[in-house]
């Protein structure tokens, strides 16, 4: 009976769980500093929530920037619920952790990419030019100079 540990899957769930920390303590104490997230994530994801406009406009996925306004941060196991202006218009979402594809604090140079095995053949790209978009009232650079962390060199 052979039998492989699979880094790459338990890296995953160990980033995706650092995100969950992370977002528990903005929900509970708010942003520190100039701290701020650019989250891209798969909008065809089955158990993602967000407004049928969105959802055409992005239909494979989109980034959201959590900054200066946001509401209703709700961090569950499964994924987060959060309300972000766009244009004037403030939305629901409901992002599950395993929908998230980066996740970037360009405040501070970190960054996650979560590829999936299709992925793995294809090269780096940057954040897409829809995080301009798509982000509360605020207008940031959408490919910030943050590091992004590949976790496909722990996958067999």
């Amino acid at each position: 009976m052979s039998r492989d540990i699979d880094y790459g899957n338990l890296m995953h769930q160990a980033m995706r769980g650092l995100i969950k920390t992370v977002l528990r303590d903005v929900a509970k104490n708010g942003l520190p500093g100039a701290h701020h997230f650019f989250i891209t994530f798969d909008t065809g994801h089955p158990d993602v929530e967000l407004a049928d406009w969105l959802s055409d406009r992005y239909p494979g996925e989109m980034t959201v920037v959590m900054q200066h306004w946001f509401d209703n941060l709700d961090v569950g196991e499964d994924g987060f619920a959060i309300t972000l202006n766009f244009g004037d218009s403030p939305e629901p979402l409901y992002i599950p952790y395993d929908a998230i594809k980066t996740f970037v604090d360009p405040s501070v140079e970190f960054g996650l990419r979560f590829e999936s095995a299709e992925e793995e053949d294809e090269v780096e790209e940057p954040l897409p030019d829809n995080a301009d978009e798509a982000q509360d009232d605020d207008t940031h650079d959408a490919r910030p100079d943050a590091e992004v962390v590949s976790l496909d060199s722990f996958r067999k």
